[in-house]
């Protein structure tokens, strides 16, 4: 774990930092996905990547894994209350981002237009 120096802000960063993890989280704030489609998602990733990142983000308990034990197996992704509370705080970096440092944003934008609504988001 990174140090965080008593500093929740700098916490909060850790807990994101990472090539790919504002792209895991933003994707799964539209829906659950499967490790294949996320994949399919991030062109770019590489499994072991794709795969330790989520672990990270699990274990910081801002993604869930589901596994259905069915055959064949199925292994889902969704966020969890806490993961779906930093939709919020990526909106405001995404603006002040766009604003402050004139980078426009390339991800899809959200449904709606208003504030992230946990209630819109899958087991919300």
């Amino acid at each position: 774990m990174r140090e965080h120096f008593g500093c929740p802000v700098q916490a909060t960063a850790n807990t994101i930092a990472g090539k790919w993890k504002v792209l895991i989280v933003w994707r799964l704030s539209f829906q659950t996905y499967r490790f294949s489609e996320l994949r399919t998602l991030l062109p770019g990733v590489s499994e072991k990547v794709l795969a330790s990142q989520l672990r990270e983000l699990e274990r910081d308990l801002i993604v869930r894994r589901d596994d259905t034990n069915q055959i064949p197996p199925r292994v889902d992704y969704s966020l969890t209350p806490a993961g779906k509370e930093l939709i919020a705080i990526m909106e405001a970096m995404c603006r002040w981002g766009s604003e402050h440092l004139g980078v426009p944003p390339t991800l899809p934008p959200r449904p709606t237009a208003a504030p992230f609504d946990s209630t819109l988001a899958v087991g919300g």
